[in-house]
């Protein structure tokens, strides 16, 4: 390829090794890091056009989005094999890191929202526990709108966020749609309800349109913070939400505040919580 980009990268927890997502190949890399001088390298063909992705629950299966393409490869990072591929039934998916929790009929499933649609798709990640589920769309239904980049929960919470940053409509891109995990059922049918958050209205910015993107919780699991991203020269804001009441603890603005993203805390990016 004339020129592939490296779309994102993370180490393992199994192995001394880096997973490499080679964008245009559709090639996943497990380099093996112990000796720099003569670099091991596993090869995995997948489906091109990589993107973003994260880890199941058990940290050992790794997710990632071929986006232009509506499929997630499913790597294992202990046996550093393709496990399976899967077409999530959404237009375009961008999970960021992508959401763990244990669905009340599913089990572990791991989600995933889309730019092109308003879908939300939950994949079974427990094949010892959830064999029928494992590797498969269990369930899709609809969020805000589609144009969403970033989908999160916690181990703490019981609520599932879905951002639409991307969407044209203006209310839909200042709001965040919120999902009560304990009141999802097994009916394909029946779509759970969802809870809208007025991020944009709560950061009470006049000017532009204020697109609310990236949900990140705090290490504890109890606020979520909110990026509202907004032109150069206008107003941005980042939202602070108190997960338990999903009521407005916090409106952080400051001149140096400037379309802020790629806020993560530490302590959950390092032990990849999401």
């Amino acid at each position: 390829h004339p020129e592939p980009r490296v779309a994102s990268i993370l180490s393992s927890h199994y192995n001394p090794e880096f997973i490499v997502n080679v964008k245009e190949t559709g090639k996943i890399l497990f380099v093996d890091y112990t000796d720099l001088k003569n670099l091991k390298t596993v090869e995995i063909e997948a489906e091109r056009f990589l993107h973003d992705g994260g880890f199941d629950s058990t940290k050992r299966y790794f997710l990632v989005a071929a986006n232009a393409r509506g499929k997630i490869a499913v790597v294992d990072t202990k046996e550093d094999k393709l496990t399976a591929l899967i077409e999530t039934g959404g237009e375009t998916p961008h999970p960021g890191r992508g959401a763990n929790f244990s669905h009340p009929v599913y089990g572990p499933v791991w989600s995933t929202s889309h730019l092109g649609d308003e879908s939300v798709a939950l994949i079974g990640t427990d094949p010892e526990g959830h064999p029928d589920q494992a590797w498969k769309v269990v369930d899709s239904f609809y969020a805000l709108g589609g144009g969403s980049l970033f989908i999160k929960t916690h181990p703490n919470s019981t609520h599932l966020y879905v951002d639409a940053p991307l969407n044209p409509d203006a209310e839909v891109s200042a709001s965040v749609a919120v999902f009560d995990i304990t009141a999802m059922g097994g009916d394909p049918d029946v779509d759970p309800e969802f809870t809208t958050l007025p991020i944009g209205e709560w950061a009470g910015i006049a000017e532009g349109q204020p697109r609310v993107v990236q949900p990140e919780f705090n290490k504890e699991g109890t606020e979520v913070w909110f990026s509202v991203w907004n032109g150069k020269e206008q107003e941005s804001a980042i939202v602070v939400v108190d997960d338990k009441t999903l009521e407005l603890k916090k409106v952080i603005k400051d001149p140096r505040l400037v379309t802020p993203t790629g806020k993560f805390n530490v302590l959950n990016t390092r032990d990849d919580i999401y």
